[in-house]
């Protein structure tokens, strides 16, 4: 393995520089599986059947707000290799900084002290969701690295990526993320 050289093996943020990705704001968010592969369950008649996996997801996806008060979940679909949602941060506030009950491995402590950005809260849910599937499943990594994130500027823009979220499975073969 080539050791570690800053110069040549910088990554670069996809961040927008000088954002501050705590603001309140809506933010369009998504997840990638590890080499787009279906973890999470399958397109059958357009619909999206969620397996074991995929319930976890959306099981903690939805249980966000209660480890972050500050965030507000909107519209998000769960598909086979992927997670397109919509957060809002409400305001800036403290939270519980513990995992979701649903998620809690087996001798791990709850986090602590994280921040509220945008990042925290899915590094949070990915980190939850990973132990989970590595407790009970074969599968050691789940998750592509980073996220995409889209920071939602007007209502126009707001009600168009609620309509791609809700016609994604219909759309499945079309996606960027089918393979």
């Amino acid at each position: 393995m080539q050791k570690y050289q800053p110069e040549i093996h910088r990554r670069r943020s996809i961040r927008l520089k000088h954002y501050d990705y705590r603001s309140q704001g809506f933010y369009f968010i998504t997840i990638c599986c590890k080499n787009k592969h279906h973890f999470l369950g399958e397109i059958v008649d357009d619909e999206m059947r969620l397996n074991q996996i995929g319930n976890i997801v959306r099981q903690c996806w939805e249980d966000i707000p209660h480890y972050f008060p500050n965030v507000s979940l909107h519209s998000f679909v769960i598909m086979p290799n992927h997670l397109h949602g919509i957060i809002e941060i409400v305001e800036t506030v403290g939270a519980n900084h513990h995992l979701p009950q649903c998620i809690r491995a087996k001798n791990v402590s709850p986090l602590r002290g994280t921040s509220q950005t945008i990042g925290s809260i899915v590094r949070g849910f990915k980190i939850g969701v990973t132990k989970w599937v590595r407790q009970n499943t074969d599968i050691s990594e789940i998750w592509q690295r980073n996220y995409y994130e889209h920071i939602i500027r007007n209502e126009k823009s707001y009600f168009q990526i609620i309509e791609y979220i809700e016609n994604n499975p219909l759309k499945w073969v079309e996606d960027c993320f089918y393979s």
